[in-house]
């Protein structure tokens, strides 16, 4: 006689308790850049809205900058590292294939044995754990789950490269989630398109640079015109889905919070969504450049604490990169952290 397999069930609903980021303290202006690529600031900032972006140093990697960001992340929940059931790490700049970084983030934090991965996805790689860490929670296979979204761009660039040079940029931001009395993270739509893999891709691979180390050392390419083509107007019927899966309209909204790609990708899905005028729209690439999985949190940061927006307020992510991936859900925001200072 087969034995049966007891179910297990968690909290009704899931919520993001609390967020905490890194900013790295070496700010580079476009100055700084524009000799390598024959640029100037004018044409950077016309072409993405950059003015400025931060570099880690070279001892910060996107385990530092994680810790940091996760400590403030579980200070503004107001639950204790015993409380962390699980650690999800969104990257792309782990420079090691194994082991993973979310263990040893995990560690840093004396948060002891709680699952711990990462998760690969671009740049809408914070959206993607975010759905996950939802799901674990409702499901109960974690009470409390800590994500981050964590990058360091600038040990992935090419310098002289002058499509993606002024464009990247380094970071991190944390959010624990865990339960919730109402509906406070929507219904996560999300896909690939992997026909559009080659516009935004690492090259060459480590395979071809251990067998060859005189070639090129592997860095992020992109085709810059082709994500500008997609992006805008594949994210705009996503986003609308989200909304609709939410039970949210877009006149309920609080905040539109896309991942930090371009200020001329984020324009042009304002306006094909017709977001109106006292909905606050993330602009945190003029500042802190884009951080791939690390933009999201670091933008809802960012509004939350210039007054834009509040904690509890209703937002929208939408994230999309390499893949191409994308996600986008409708949150509530979570309190953030002000009692430690946001940079490493």
């Amino acid at each position: 006689m087969s034995a049966d397999i007891a179910a297990i069930t968690g909290a009704a609903h899931a919520q993001m308790l609390g967020l905490g980021v890194c900013r790295p303290r070496r700010v580079v202006p476009n100055v700084d850049l524009t000799s390598a690529i024959d640029s100037s600031d004018e044409w950077i900032q016309t072409r993405s809205g950059i003015r400025q972006r931060r570099f880690a140093e070279a001892a910060e990697n996107v385990i530092t900058m994680g810790v940091s960001a996760g400590q403030r992340a579980i200070s503004a929940s107001g639950i204790g590292v015993g409380d962390i059931d699980c650690v999800i790490m969104a990257t792309s700049t782990h420079l090691y294939q194994t082991p993973a970084a979310a263990p040893q983030v995990a560690h840093q934090l004396n948060i002891r044995g709680a699952a711990a991965f990462d998760v690969s996805a671009g740049c809408a790689g914070f959206c993607h754990a975010l759905a996950l860490a939802a799901d674990m929670v409702r499901a109960g296979s974690a009470g409390h789950v800590l994500v981050i979204g964590a990058e360091k761009l600038s040990d992935n660039m090419d310098p002289t490269d002058r499509s993606t040079a002024f464009i990247f940029a380094d970071g991190a931001g944390a959010v624990v989630v865990g339960p919730s009395r109402t509906p406070k993270i929507g219904p996560v739509v999300w896909g690939s398109d992997g026909s559009q893999s080659h516009a935004i891709r690492q090259e060459p691979s480590w395979g071809e640079f251990r067998s060859d180390p005189t070639i090129e050392r592997p860095a992020v390419r992109m085709e810059g015109t082709a994500v500008f083509r997609w992006a805008p107007f594949t994210m705009a019927p996503v986003a609308r889905k989200a909304l609709d899966k939410a039970g949210v309209t877009i006149d309920q909204l609080d905040a539109f919070i896309p991942h930090q790609a371009n200020m001329r990708i984020t324009e042009a899905m304002a306006r094909s969504l017709k977001i109106p005028a006292h909905v606050a729209i993330a602009r945190d690439i003029t500042e802190a450049g884009n951080t791939s999985a690390a933009s999201v949190p670091l933008a809802i940061d960012t509004l939350i604490r210039g007054g834009e927006a509040r904690a509890g307020g209703i937002a929208l992510l939408i994230a999309f990169g390499a893949g191409l991936s994308y996600a986008a859900q409708v949150v509530a925001l979570p309190e953030i952290c002000s009692d430690l200072p946001v940079h490493n």
